[in-house]
């Protein structure tokens, strides 16, 4: 891997023509937010605005929202927030494309049985020959865009089937907080930190279709939300853009209140992630020198949410392909050698 400059303030390195560093060694993106910052009057979103979404929208149906539980601290912490705090009837879901670990999947049980909640599972190898195919073309296109996409549009299809009019993410002020993008991974093409992933993940959609396995699966996040609006209009929200508790705080509670606990291995640190992320990750490394927790720790980093050092320590690489190669094991893959 090429090593790279990286910004003075935040995690982003130099990645040209994309994200370039002033002579300051302080990079274009932050040099962005500030701009933004000063000519921007909006205030930050407030737990009212959020609880007025939800009066507008609860009681419509047998459930009043949708939770996407993936097994980690923030969509945990979601689903406890709505049942709880909120005192809504929610529906968890969870979606599993095989590569799951069963320490997340634990920490989904345990919290759907000690709120009383129902929950679905969501199970498929569906995306294993396009994650084969990805790998074997040497494709620059981001593993995690794609299971983004595809997870979106499998939730989107559950709400649409229960008739829910809300999706609860556990997205935190670091991802998305517009409607339009949908996904922590965002793959917009029109963010510089993105664009070179964007285009790359785009161009693999493009070609996917010629695959008759893969000739509907959506070609963009923004086919997805198309798509999700003929069906059944949706909105999607995190309470942890609005509520003021840091990380630490619903930590705590999730692991007083449902046994909640950290995998053994994950990345980054402190964090819960499918195995296949990864692969992702070796990969976003290898080709763009960042990975999209790069682009969400220097938002954090920006909004004074986590100290540059903090987020430098958690996004240290500690494993290597021997440990990727036995992940890919169930898709008859392993990466050249050096």
């Amino acid at each position: 891997m090429v090593e790279r400059r990286i910004c003075g303030r935040c995690v982003l390195p130099e990645s040209q023509p994309d994200i370039t560093l002033n002579e300051a060694g302080i990079c274009s993106v932050c040099d962005a937010y500030d701009r933004m910052q000063a000519s921007s009057g909006a205030r930050p979103p407030l737990e009212t605005d959020f609880v007025r979404m939800l009066k507008k929208y609860r009681g419509k149906g047998d459930y009043d929202c949708l939770v996407m539980c993936s097994g980690g601290k923030d969509s945990t912490s979601a689903l406890y927030y709505m049942k709880t705090r909120y005192k809504l009837n929610p529906l968890a879901f969870t979606f599993d494309h095989g590569f799951e670990t069963d320490e997340a999947m634990a920490n989904v049980r345990r919290a759907v049985e000690k709120l009383d909640v129902d929950y679905i599972t969501y199970r498929s190898t569906f995306i294993h020959d396009m994650i084969r195919k990805l790998l074997s073309s040497g494709s620059r296109a981001v593993i995690c865009h794609l299971c983004s996409i595809w997870y979106m549009d499998l939730t989107f299809k559950v709400a649409a089937r229960f008739k829910i009019p809300i999706i609860i993410a556990g997205w935190t002020k670091g991802q998305s907080t517009r409607q339009e993008v949908m996904s922590k991974c965002a793959c917009s093409i029109e963010a510089p930190e993105y664009r070179s992933m964007a285009t790359a993940t785009l161009e693999f959609l493009k070609q996917l279709r010629d695959d008759p396995k893969y000739h509907d699966f959506p070609g963009s996040m923004e086919e997805v939300l198309k798509r999700a609006r003929k069906r059944h209009k949706s909105i999607v929200l995190s309470p942890h853009w609005f509520l003021p508790y840091d990380t630490e705080t619903y930590v705590e509670t999730i692991q007083r209140e449902l046994d909640w606990d950290y995998p053994k291995l994950s990345y980054p640190g402190k964090s819960t992630n499918c195995a296949l992320n990864f692969v992702s990750v070796y990969n976003s490394m290898r080709f763009y020198g960042f990975t999209h927790y790069h682009v969400e720790m220097s938002k954090h980093i920006r909004e004074g949410l986590m100290t540059r050092d903090e987020a430098l320590k958690l996004l240290e690489i500690d494993f290597d392909e021997h440990l990727l190669n036995d992940i890919l094991k169930p898709l008859g893959y392993t990466f050249p050698a050096d």
